[in-house]
C-alpha cells in the first residue's frame, strides 16, 4: 500500500471515529423553556441567559480557591484573526466559532474534536471585520450567521448542513458577525455594515424551514414612525446596523436590540435625529413590530455605535422599583432605562469615561446636550473629541451579578480622537460610505486635552451600583482593555482584553486581582462557565485581531512604539487543581 493511500485511509478512519464519538454522546434538545431558565451547568446562549447578564450561578470556583485554577485542556483552532465567540455548552457538547466561517464541536470535558463545519466563502469577499461571535442552539440544531451574510442550520450531533439562507448582499458589503438569537421558533440576526451604507435591520427566520418570517429596518422610511427624522432618501443607506446579539424578555415576548452609527459620518446632509441609529430598539418577536426605543446619540457624528444589547434586571433606583434595561454606552455614559410595558423610559445616566462632548443629559427625557464645537464637520478643521471613535466601551459586553448587585463594565478611559475636514462622498454599492479619509480614522487616536504625556492607565474594569449610581471599584491597566466580562456566583469576575495575553480573575466585591494566566494570544473572546461530572470549568477563546489590533496600532503610532501581539486561536479551558 502506498504512503498516500495509507494517509488517506487514516484520515477517513479518523473522520469516522470522530463522528462515532459524537454519536456516543446523547444530545439534549434546546427548548424555549431551557433558554428561558437555563441550567447552571450549561451555557446555552451568547450571554448565558436571555437577559444578557454574563453570569454563571456555579460557585465551585470562588474568590477563596481561584488561585488553584489550572489549565484543563486547550484546543488550537488553526485560524488567525479575532476569536471572539463564547464557548457554548449543552450537556457535554461545546460549540465555538472562528474567523473563516468555521463552527467546531468539541467534547466539553476533554477538548476532543467531534466535528467541524466550514462554509465556503466567495474568493473575492472583502472582510472588514473577519470574526464571528458565536452560535445559537435551538432544538437539535446549531445556527450560525456568516461573514458573507448567510444563516446556516447544522445538525448539532454531526455538523451536517441542513439549510443555508441568504440574509444580505455580501457584494454590497453587508456581512454578519453576531451570534443569532433563538426564541419562539425563530432565529433572529442583524447585519454589520455601518461604514458601507447598509440599511440596518433585524430579520427573523423560521427555525425549522429557514423561511424568512419578518424583517424590520432600523432606518424608517417616510410615513413610518421616525421617518421624518431623515432627509429625503437618506434612510436607504443610513446605517443603524445591528451586529451584537439582542436581549429578550420571554414574559413580554420583546427583544431589545442595539443599533450602530448613521451613515455617512458627517452630518451636513442628514439633518434630524436619524432614528433609530445609536439606539436600543424594542421589537415584538412574533411580528417584528417596533414597540419602543431610546436613542443615546441623536444625530451622531462620532461613530458611537450603541450595538451592545441592554442588560435586563429588576432593581431599585432612588427608592423606586425599576424593571431596568442598563447599557454602558459607547458615548461614555452608563444608561439606566425603565422597560415597564413595551416602552423604554429614561431613569438615570452617569458618566463613566472621560467625556468632553456631552455637556449634560436632560433629567426628564435623557436626551444628551452635545457640545457642537466637538462635532466634526465642514469648516471646522481638525476636531478633537472624547471618548474616542471606539468609545468608552465598544462591543465588549458588560456583566451583572445578582449576588453582589453590581454591574461590571470593560472600559477604555483617557482616549480621545481627532477627525479632519469631511471629504465629499456619494453612496456607491460595494464601497465604503464614511465621509472621512480612512487613514485619518486609523491614525486619529489622541490623549485627553492638556495631557503632556501618555496617561498612566487607559483600560479599566469598573463596578457600579445601579441603585445608588455610584462606582464601587475600578481595576486599572496601563494598556487598553478589549475584554468581554464573565461574573459568577463564586464572587468572581473573569476578563482578558489586554495586550499582555493574560486572562484574569478578580474579586467581584472589591476588584482585587486574584489570579492570572498567560495565553498564546490576546484574549478578546467572551468567557463562559459550565460544569461536567461535578466539576466547574471556565472557558474562553484566545485570539487577537480585528479592532483590538487596530486600536493597538493607533496607540503605537501615537506613542512612537511597536507592540506585537501574536495571533492564532486557542480554546482555553480551566478547572481547579485537585
Amino acid at each position: 500500500m502506498s504512503t498516500r493511500v495509507r494517509l488517506l485511509s487514516a484520515l477517513v478512519l479518523s473522520a469516522v471515529a470522530s463522528l462515532a464519538g459524537a454519536s456516543e454522546m446523547a444530545y439534549s434538545p434546546v427548548t424555549d423553556a431551557r433558554l428561558a431558565s437555563p441550567e447552571p451547568q450549561n451555557w446555552l446562549q451568547y450571554r448565558g441567559n436571555y437577559s444578557s447578564w454574563g453570569y454563571s450561578p456555579l460557585a465551585q470556583i470562588t474568590d477563596k480557591n481561584v488561585g488553584k485554577l489550572q489549565l484543563a485542556w486547550a484546543f488550537a483552532t488553526g485560524q488567525v484573526e479575532g476569536h471572539q465567540s463564547p464557548p457554548i455548552v449543552n450537556n457535554g457538547y461545546m460549540f465555538v466559532t472562528t474567523p473563516g466561517a468555521q463552527v467546531i464541536a468539541l467534547e466539553a470535558k476533554t477538548g476532543k474534536e467531534l466535528w467541524r463545519y466550514k462554509k465556503q466563502l466567495p474568493a473575492e469577499l472583502l472582510q472588514l471585520h473577519p470574526t464571528n461571535r458565536g452560535v445559537a442552539l435551538y432544538g437539535d440544531r446549531v445556527y450560525v450567521a456568516t461573514v458573507d451574510a448567510h444563516l446556516v442550520a447544522l445538525d448539532a450531533k454531526t455538523g451536517k448542513e441542513i439549510w443555508v439562507k441568504q440574509v444580505g448582499d455580501w457584494k454590497a458589503l453587508q456581512y454578519i458577525t453576531l451570534a443569532p438569537l433563538a426564541a419562539k421558533g425563530k432565529i433572529m440576526v442583524g447585519s454589520s455594515g455601518g461604514e458601507t451604507g447598509v440599511r440596518g435591520f433585524v430579520a427573523a427566520f423560521d427555525a425549522q424551514s429557514g423561511e424568512e418570517a419578518w424583517r424590520t429596518y432600523m432606518t424608517p422610511a417616510p410615513g413610518e414612525p421616525g421617518g421624518d427624522s431623515w432627509p429625503e432618501g437618506m434612510y436607504k443607506n443610513g446605517g443603524g446596523s445591528v451586529w451584537i446579539t439582542g436581549s429578550y424578555d420571554p414574559a413580554t415576548n420583546l427583544a431589545y436590540w442595539g443599533t450602530g452609527n448613521p451613515a455617512p459620518w458627517p452630518t451636513e446632509n442628514r439633518a434630524g435625529d436619524n432614528l433609530y441609529t445609536g439606539s436600543t430598539v424594542v421589537l415584538d418577536v412574533d411580528s417584528g413590530a417596533i414597540k419602543g426605543h431610546f436613542q443615546y446619540n441623536p444625530h451622531d457624528s462620532w461613530d458611537w455605535d450603541e450595538v451592545s444589547a441592554p442588560v435586563l434586571f429588576d432593581t431599585e433606583v432612588k427608592g423606586k422599583k425599576v424593571k431596568a434595561a442598563v447599557h454602558a454606552g459607547r458615548n461614555g455614559y452608563l444608561w439606566v432605562l425603565n422597560r415597564a410595558g413595551d416602552k423604554l423610559e429614561f431613569v438615570d445616566a452617569h458618566s463613566y469615561a472621560n467625556n468632553n462632548t456631552i455637556k449634560s443629559v436632560d433629567p426628564k427625557t435623557g436626551r444628551p446636550n452635545f457640545d457642537d464645537a466637538r462635532r466634526p464637520g465642514v469648516g471646522k478643521g481638525d476636531v478633537k473629541f472624547c471618548p474616542s471613535l471606539w468609545g468608552g466601551k465598544d462591543w465588549t459586553p458588560e456583566a451583572y451579578n445578582p449576588k453582589t448587585g453590581l454591574f461590571y463594565i470593560p472600559v477604555n478611559n483617557n482616549l480621545c480622537a481627532e477627525l479632519p475636514e469631511p471629504e465629499p462622498i456619494k453612496y456607491k454599492s460595494g464601497d465604503l460610505y464614511i465621509g472621512f479619509p480612512i487613514e485619518a480614522i486609523l491614525t486619529g487616536l489622541r490623549f485627553p486635552d492638556g495631557a503632556d504625556a501618555p496617561p498612566k492607565t487607559i483600560g479599566e474594569i469598573q463596578a457600579w451600583d445601579v441603585k445608588t449610581g455610584k462606582q464601587v471599584w475600578a481595576h486599572k491597566f496601563p494598556t487598553f482593555n478589549w475584554g468581554p466580562l464573565l461574573t459568577t456566583a463564586g464572587n468572581l469576575v473573569f476578563a482578558g482584553g489586554t495586550n499582555d495575553r493574560k486572562f484574569r480573575a478578580f474579586d467581584a466585591t472589591t476588584g482585587k486581582q486574584l489570579w492570572e494566566a498567560a495565553t498564546p494570544s490576546g484574549v478578546t473572546g467572551v468567557p463562559t462557565s459550565f460544569e461536567v461530572d461535578g466539576e466547574q470549568y471556565i472557558a474562553v477563546q484566545s485570539g487577537w485581531g480585528v479592532d483590538a489590533q487596530r486600536m493597538q496600532g493607533g496607540i503605537d503610532l501615537l506613542m512612537g512604539q511597536q507592540t506585537l501581539v501574536p495571533q492564532g486561536g486557542t480554546v482555553m479551558v480551566y478547572k481547579l487543581a485537585k
